[in-house]
C-alpha cells in the first residue's frame, strides 16, 4: 500500500525537529558546561599560582600569615567588590591610628577602619587592607590584606594575592612581645567568609579553588599564632566593568 504524501512529510519534519533539537542540546552541553569546566581546569592550572609565594612575612623576617585567596581584576573592581560587599578599607598604620585602635579596645567602641600590622610579599607591604569588625569593639574582626602579583592571571587580568584572617583578641605577640592581634587558627574558614561575603554581592564572575597550594597544612605567624589550613588556594574572578556609558 502506498504511503500518503502527507504521513512521509509528517515523519521527516520529526526527524528534521528532532535532529534540531538534539543539535540545541550538544550547544547547552558545550556553551554551559564543557566550555566551562575546561576554562576552570585551566584556570587552576594557570602559571600566575605556581610563581606566587606561599607565606607572607613580618618586617624581621619572621613566617607571618600565609595566602589563602586571590582575587582576579583591576584594583579599581577589586576594591568596589570589597565595599560592596561589606568590607571597610583599613586606615594606614600610624602612631595617631595606633593610639585610636588602643582606646578603641579599652572603651570598647567601634572602630571599623582600624589599622592592621604590616606584613611583606614581593619585597613589600600590603597594597591593600580591608576588614570587617565584629560587634562594637575592633578586638575582634576579619581582615584581609592584598598584594598585587607579579604576573597577570586568567585573561591577561591583574591578580590580588590575599591573606585572610580573623582576630580574636589583642595581646602581646609570642614572638617580639610588642602588642598585637591574635588570629583564629582556622584559615580555611575565614577565606569561605571572605568568598561567601563577595559572592553575595553579584560581582563575582567566577570563583574556583586550587587544590595543593600550600605543601605545610600548618604553623605558626609571626607573632606566634598557630594556625591551620586545608591547602587550598581560593580564587574569586571579579565580574569586568562594563563600559563608561558616553554622555
Amino acid at each position: 500500500m502506498p504511503v500518503p504524501p502527507t504521513s512521509g512529510r509528517s515523519r521527516t519534519m520529526k526527524r528534521a525537529a528532532a535532529g534540531a533539537l538534539a543539535l540545541v542540546l550538544l550547544y547547552l552541553a558545550v556553551a554551559y558546561l564543557l566550555v566551562p569546566a575546561l576554562w576552570r581546569e585551566d584556570a587552576r592550572r594557570h602559571p600566575a599560582w605556581a610563581a606566587a609565594p606561599r607565606i607572607t612575612h613580618t618586617g624581621d623576617g619572621i613566617p607571618g600569615d600565609p595566602l589563602n585567596v586571590a582575587l582576579v581584576g583591576t584594583e579599581a573592581e577589586v576594591k568596589k567588590l570589597l565595599v560592596a560587599a561589606g568590607w571597610y578599607p583599613a586606615d594606614p598604620l600610624t602612631l595617631e591610628s595606633c593610639l585610636e585602635i588602643a582606646e578603641a579596645s579599652v572603651l570598647k567602641r567601634p572602630y571599623a577602619d582600624a589599622p592592621v600590622s604590616n606584613l611583606f610579599l614581593f619585597g613589600r607591604k600590603q597594597d591593600l587592607a580591608f576588614e570587617q569588625p565584629v560587634g562594637d569593639s575592633p578586638r575582634k574582626r576579619h581582615h584581609v590584606r592584598f598584594w598585587k602579583g607579579d604576573q597577570p592571571g586568567p585573561a591577561g587580568r591583574p591578580v590580588w594575592f590575599g591573606s585572610a584572617t580573623f582576630d580574636e583578641h589583642v595581646g602581646l605577640s609570642h614572638t617580639t612581645g610588642q602588642v598585637t592581634h591574635h588570629i583564629a587558627p582556622d584559615l580555611d574558614a575565614e577565606r569561605d567568609h571572605l568568598v561567601g561575603t563577595l559572592d553575595r554581592t553579584g560581582g563575582v564572575a567566577e570563583a574556583f579553588t586550587v587544590p595543593g597550594f600550600h605543601k605545610t597544612l600548618e604553623g605558626r605567624n609571626g607573632g606566634g599564632d598557630p594556625w591551620r589550613t586545608d591547602g587550598s588556594l581560593s580564587v574569586v574572578v571579579v565580574r569586568p566593568a562594563g563600559p563608561t556609558p558616553r554622555p
